[in-house]
């Protein structure tokens, strides 16, 4: 690039506004080796205690040799003046539209320019055929989208390995390429409450899962492992992968956020095939929004209605009894949900009481309950670091009640004690109305692998 007077022209000053996943996948496939721009850090949102770290010299390459730097979001307008930023970059997700208008502003107001990405410029190309799980909000029912595909190619000779859309919230340059073929994987790696929650049902499949930063290199080790690279979502993100089936998961209790929160919006009007989960606990009519929604916006996509079945392994230990509700955390806080599964397993077995937690919280868990005001008699399994993981256990156990119902999903049993009988939930969807998802993998099939048929 020259200037007007026929000089090198200043390399663009860019920030990248992000949460420990995204962000890193943007500057890696767009920014690491870009002569002419030069990224002065990220800021952090969302997820405690990830901003005052370093995006480190081994992933930021050569024109980074001192790594980049990882501010809060909160000073976002400081860092831009103080390091004159020309273009703030947002590359994190489960944004209502509001929330990212917000930010534009508060970027314009300081001086600096705001944009957005589209998902087809970062997506790395695959060897292999690539599924998309994807949805428009947190909590939509991805992973158990996901293990449904997995086990349907399984059915048509297909061995699938699995990536996971980024957790990275411990030391960024080890966790560049993470494989996880057994329980132990999962401690080996220290990996916290959340990564459990989305790697434990796929380990106990059988299914290998690959994470990590750098996503081009997980997806070069994952393609000698499988016949297929099934990509599953964080959020309500896009995909790293060109995906030769994109699938976009809903939710019939948050109908409307298929058009309001970004970039799930975006993964609503790219998808191949929508899929409608939860049917078996929509509310009335919410089904037939959502089909119109589809019809209105994407009409190209397929669309196939599935329930979302719920099961205790213990029922007896519900039935009757005062119970406390473990709930998925990430679902419950950025995605905005009041209640989970573990409310429609209470239901579902015949709990005599739900007791409300919030009087016994103590620390983070409680300090959660402030800043989401919309939550409900239950504990957000958070633990994204020791201290919370343990203001996690006290809260639990503190509870009077007869049994702890762990609805999130991984049996917290492995990293906390948990002093009272416990039963663990466990969602799998199912199909429920022709056409079933299932024809979907059919022909996915049949077009990628010819020589099936």
């Amino acid at each position: 690039m020259t200037s007007s007077s026929g000089g090198k022209a200043p390399r663009e000053r860019l920030l990248i506004l992000g949460a420990a996943g995204r962000d890193f996948h943007n500057f890696n496939t767009l920014f690491r080796d870009n002569d002419e721009v030069e990224v002065v850090g990220f800021t952090a949102a969302q997820i405690p205690n990830i901003e005052g770290r370093q995006y480190p010299p081994e992933l930021a390459g050569p024109h980074y040799p001192e790594g980049l730097p990882i501010w809060p979001e909160e000073e976002l307008e400081a860092v831009i003046r103080e390091h004159k930023v020309d273009r703030c970059l947002l590359s994190y997700s489960d944004l209502p539209h509001s929330k990212v208008m917000l930010l534009a502003a508060r970027c314009l107001a300081a001086g600096s320019d705001f944009g957005l990405v589209a998902p087809a410029k970062t997506m790395v190309d695959s060897c292999k055929p690539v599924v998309a799980v994807c949805a428009v909000r947190t909590g939509c029912g991805k992973s158990q989208v996901s293990r449904y595909i997995i086990d349907e190619l399984a059915k048509l000779g297909k061995k699938c390995v699995l990536v996971r859309h980024p957790m990275p919230y411990g030391n960024l340059a080890a966790q560049a390429v993470q494989r996880f073929a057994t329980y132990e994987d999962l401690a080996a790696h220290k990996v916290t409450i959340e990564e459990r929650e989305e790697y434990e049902q796929h380990l106990k499949m059988g299914t290998i899962v690959y994470a990590g930063v750098d996503y081009e290199a997980i997806l070069r080790q994952a393609e000698k492992e499988g016949d297929v690279v099934i990509w599953d979502g964080g959020n309500n993100d896009s995909p790293f992968f060109k995906p030769d089936l994109f699938i976009c998961v809903t939710d019939p209790h948050r109908v409307g956020h298929e058009s309001r929160y970004y970039p799930g919006d975006v993964c609503f009007r790219m998808a191949d095939a929508i899929v409608i989960n939860k049917a078996n606990t929509a509310p009335p009519g919410s089904i037939d929004k959502l089909k119109d929604a589809a019809e209105q916006i994407n009409p190209k996509a397929r669309v196939y209605v599935t329930n979302s079945n719920i099961v205790v392994d213990h029922p007896e230990l519900v039935k009757g009894k005062k119970v406390v509700l473990v709930e998925d955390g990430p679902t419950l806080t950025h995605g905005g949900m009041a209640y989970g599964a573990g409310k429609y397993a209470a239901d579902k077995y015949a709990a005599a009481e739900v007791v409300d937690p919030r009087p016994f919280l103590v620390g983070s868990i409680l300090w959660t309950y402030k800043k989401h005001l919309h939550l409900g008699k239950l504990v957000p399994a958070l633990g994204y670091y020791p201290e919370q993981i343990a203001d996690l256990q006290t809260s639990i156990n503190a509870v009077p009640c007869d049994t702890v119902v762990i609805a999130t999903p991984m049996d917290l049993r492995k990293v906390i004690k948990i002093e009272r009988p416990a039963t663990v939930v466990t969602y799998a969807v199912e199909d429920r109305d022709p056409p079933f998802l299932r024809e979907e993998v059919d022909s996915f099939v049949a077009r990628c692998f010819p020589e099936s048929k």
